[in-house]
């Protein structure tokens, strides 16, 4: 079973509500807000599902240097998932089993539906982590970003 409740707010958003919580967890890590590294493992595909995904989720400010393997399993799984959806259009769910005789005695699911459901029901996973879907985003808050101090009105010293 997961985690009850809601999920928690991060320390830097509690602080910047001025939330008297927002002391509670001052171990929090907060990791630098930069793409991470593209794995040079990641398939070609996937290389490419990366490539469109990283801009994205940095203009949402969502994504950090650590979460690379995170979008790394995303990447993978999308290709999966698009790889045995393309099969399952092409061939259909199922295939005939026949008996000795030449006579269909059963129909046999093909393997690609249970890759295909599995892998979208892991996207789905991966993607309200990330804010990819309507709901999901509700859920996540982000500190917004300062104004910018052309003058230099509000530099520390």
């Amino acid at each position: 079973m997961g985690q009850r409740g809601p999920r928690p707010t991060p320390f830097e958003v509690l602080r910047l509500r001025g939330s008297p919580r927002a002391d509670l967890n001052r171990n929090e890590p907060k990791p630098a807000k930069e793409p991470p590294p593209k794995p040079d493992w990641l398939g070609d595909e996937a290389a490419e599902v990366w490539d469109d995904m990283v801009p994205r989720l940095m203009a949402t400010r969502v994504l950090t240097t650590i979460d690379g393997n995170a979008l790394a399993r995303y990447a993978e799984h999308f290709v999966q998932w698009k790889k045995a959806t393309a099969f399952v259009r092409q061939h259909g769910v199922s295939y005939p089993i026949r008996d000795g005789n030449g006579k269909v005695k059963a129909l046999g699911q093909f393997p690609e539906v249970a890759l295909m459901h599995k892998a979208s029901a892991t996207l789905a996973r991966l993607e309200a982590e990330f804010g990819l879907t309507p709901s999901s985003r509700t859920r996540i808050n982000v500190a917004p970003e300062p104004l910018p101090d052309p003058k230099g009105y509000f530099a520390a010293g």
